[in-house]
Order: C-alpha cells, then sequence, then structure tokens
C-alpha cells in the first residue's frame, strides 16, 4: 500500500518504522519518539497505521516489548542499506553508529542563474573558465545547452566556439566577475552526438577475483545474470567511470562490453 497519502511528516516516521522493521528486523515505539521526538501517543498512532498499511504485519513480542519483522515481511518503502542507515541506531543518540562526511561541492547561485537564462535563451554567453589542466582562460563564448550530474556534482554542457566542440563545465569554475555578455546565435549548433548516443556498459568482476570472491561481488553489486548492464549517455561516460571506480586498481569491477545505441 502506497504512502502518498500521508502528510509529510508522518509519512517519514512511517518509512523510518519501515526501514527499522527491514533492516534491524524490530522496532518499537521508542525509536520513533527518539528520532522525531514525538509524543508516545503519536508514536502509538503511527504504529496502528503502519500496521493496517503492511501486507505481513510484525509479531508483537512481549518480553521484548518490541515488534519483530515476521517471516515474509515486505517493506511498504524499499530501500538500499545505504538510505535506511540511521535506522541502524539503537540507541536513538546516534551512539553506535557512525560516517564520514561526505564532501559539498559548491556553486554560485548568481552564476548558474545567468548560465540558464542563457540556455533557455539559447544563446551564446561569456564567461571566464578556470580549467584544472590549462588555467585560466581570458573569456569563451558558450551556448548552453544542458545540466547534468554525476552523483556528487552538477555539470554543464555546452556547445564552446573556443574548442569547436561540446565540452561540460563546473559553474563553480566560471568566474563571477565574467561578463556573462550575451549574443544571438549566427547558425544552428551542430548535434551533440555523445549526448544523443546511449552506452550500454555490460559489468563483471574483475577477471583476477576468485571465484568466491566475483560471487561476493555479484551479491554486492545486486547481478541478475552473466553481466551488470549499465545504460548511460555517451556524453557521461568519464563520469560513469570515475563514479564506479572502473578505471582503478582495486576495481571490483571491470568492463566486458560496451554497445552504443542512438537515442
Amino acid at each position: 500500500m502506497s504512502l502518498d497519502d500521508l502528510k509529510y511528516p508522518q509519512r517519514q516516521r512511517l518509512v523510518f518504522l519501515d526501514r527499522c522493521l527491514t533492516w534491524r528486523g524490530m522496532a518499537k515505539r521508542r525509536d520513533l519518539i527518539d528520532r522525531f521526538k514525538i509524543s508516545s501517543a503519536q508514536a502509538a498512532i503511527d504504529f496502528r497505521e503502519y500496521l493496517t498499511r503492511v501486507a505481513v504485519a510484525p509479531i508483537y513480542d512481549a518480553t521484548q516489548k518490541t515488534y519483530v519483522a515476521a517471516p515474509g515481511h515486505k517493506p511498504l518503502a524499499p530501500s538500499t542499506l545505504v538510505e535506511a542507515f540511521e535506522a541502524l541506531d539503537g540507541t536513538g543518540d546516534g551512539s553506535t553508529i557512525a560516517s564520514i562526511p561526505q564532501p559539498v561541492r559548491q556553486a554560485t547561485p548568481a552564476t548558474v542563474t545567468k548560465l540558464y537564462a542563457a540556455l533557455k535563451g539559447q544563446k551564446a554567453v561569456n564567461v571566464a573558465y578556470t580549467s584544472i589542466n590549462s588555467g585560466v582562460d581570458d573569456g569563451q563564448w558558450l551556448v548552453p545547452t544542458r545540466f547534468m550530474s554525476d552523483g556528487e556534482n552538477v555539470h554543464l554542457r555546452a556547445f564552446s566556439f573556443k574548442h569547436h566542440t561540446y565540452r561540460d563545465y563546473l559553474p563553480i569554475r566560471i568566474s563571477p566577475w565574467s561578463t556573462f555578455e550575451l549574443r544571438d546565435l549566427e547558425a544552428p549548433l551542430p548535434a551533440d552526438v555523445d549526448w544523443h548516443t546511449k552506452a550500454v556498459f555490460r559489468l563483471r568482476p574483475k577477471s583476477d577475483l576468485s571465484d568466491d570472491q566475483a560471487a561476493v561481488v555479484r551479491r554486492e553489486y545486486g547481478f541478475d545474470g552473466e553481466f551488470l548492464v549499465v545504460e548511460i549517455r555517451k556524453a557521461m561516460e568519464i563520469y560513469f567511470r570515475r563514479r564506479w571506480r572502473l578505471e582503478e586498481k582495486n576495481s571490483r569491477l571491470e568492463v566486458a562490453k560496451i554497445d552504443f545505441e542512438n537515442l
């Protein structure tokens, strides 16, 4: 049963309760009270609501005074272990879990709004960009065509008149002191072939792994067959390889085959 009909605060509490039962195998009202700072009465209401919605109701263990996930438990809101990480805190104060901070990649709103305006207006915009490889330029004309995310950062894809091709740019590396001058296009842009090409990756465990190690990798990445198939736009291939660490020496996966298809 869907949770979409619930108001957001209660939906969040039921999702957390669902994750406790799915990943810890148990849950009690105190979990909701400690996590959301709600009253015992509200926690009881949330539990009753959850029990009316779940396909296989948890079993109440009077000895432990807790609900235990029944055999055949099916989550209302399926999640990954990473998404449900906070549910593994059995104390309510965070003392039994720990995580490292994720890097926060910055961007300047004033710069992004100017890029977006150029994209929507289908115009070229003049910017000064600092490349990690070649350093800062004196200004170049770009035609923004779209934004895309690699999961950690947002990139601007644009046609560069300086390089006569489509390239990706990090908005934060565009100088806020750029002129941001706009101009109309004198001719249609060439086709962005890589953007309109689908890359179908077929991945397998690294060849140097033992059979047991390869089996573990298959379970870890959720293989359903000989290969793990991942489809992306060819324009994002470099980010896919980096994010999945396919080029690293200690990578657990390797590319068996890539097929390209027109989109």
